[in-house]
């Protein structure tokens, strides 16, 4: 069976940059120890598979080594891939995740393309120890959302300084855990490390970014913010705090066309 594969560069405006996520565009589901096989072949961060039912598009997510729960950058491909390469006829594209609801993505005149994702308002919790240890640095405060740890440090050089140890990151009981500050020239930064999914840094995360959304936009006093996630390839993101829901908006670069022997 031959299987057509994208690999998009997302939240990026040119190839190399943003983070990359191969994209699957199916006509039925294949069984997911096939699809997890894929996912770690590929060895991106995730890998995202898509089939078109009852006029809206389910879509699953594969690191190497799990099924998540929600991925920003690689519904952010998978929409790329369907816009231009399946001739989608409208600029707003109905998806549904089978662990996350529904999550429209719509094409815009600029370029960007927008996710509307279920917010995840972090509370705040008392400092955990052994993250701040596997981080290297104590924050200012820890908080935590539904999958993920967030810590907030003062400055962005914080944020480029950390080199976090991820043997002990990889034995903490969470998807990930993501850092955060105010950013010199957008509103805040971030990295996101998640070692126990197979990926030790995301390069640019868009789930992650529906838990500082809520946080920053609190602290700001502001609904539109501007984000850049600081990672060896960087990325930029348009964001939107809607109350119960996110707008994240970024661009894509295509940089791959082929296709696999299953």
């Amino acid at each position: 069976m031959k299987q057509k594969i994208y690999q998009i560069d997302a939240f990026a405006s040119e190839r190399f940059k943003g983070n990359p996520a191969a994209v699957c565009v199916m006509q039925s589901w294949l069984p997911k120890t096939t699809m997890q096989n894929i996912a770690q072949e590929n060895n991106l961060a995730e890998t995202a598979f898509t089939v078109l039912e009852h006029g809206k598009y389910t879509i699953r997510w594969f690191t190497p080594e799990t099924e998540v729960d929600l991925c920003g950058h690689a519904t952010l491909a998978t929409a790329y891939v369907v816009f231009n390469y399946y001739k989608h006829p409208e600029n707003t594209i109905q998806f549904y995740s089978p662990r996350s609801g529904e999550l429209n993505v719509v094409k815009n005149a600029n370029k960007l393309i927008s996710l509307n994702f279920p917010a995840d308002a972090p509370k705040e919790v008392p400092q955990h120890e052994e993250i701040n240890q596997a981080i290297g640095k104590t924050p200012l405060k820890t908080l935590k959302g539904k999958t993920d740890y967030l810590l907030i440090y003062s400055s962005q050089e914080d944020i480029i300084g950390l080199n976090p140890n991820h043997f002990l990151l990889n034995q903490i009981d969470c998807r990930g855990v993501i850092v955060s500050a105010p950013g010199k020239t957008v509103d805040f930064v971030s990295r996101f490390f998640a070692p126990a999914c197979g990926v030790p840094e995301d390069p640019v995360t868009g789930s992650a970014h529906t838990t500082m959304i809520p946080f920053w936009s609190k602290q700001l006093g502001k609904t539109n913010l501007s984000a850049k996630q600081l990672s060896k390839r960087g990325g930029d993101l348009q964001c939107e705090y809607l109350g119960e829901r996110v707008k994240i908006s970024g661009k894509a670069v295509p940089y791959l066309v082929g296709e696999i022997d299953i």
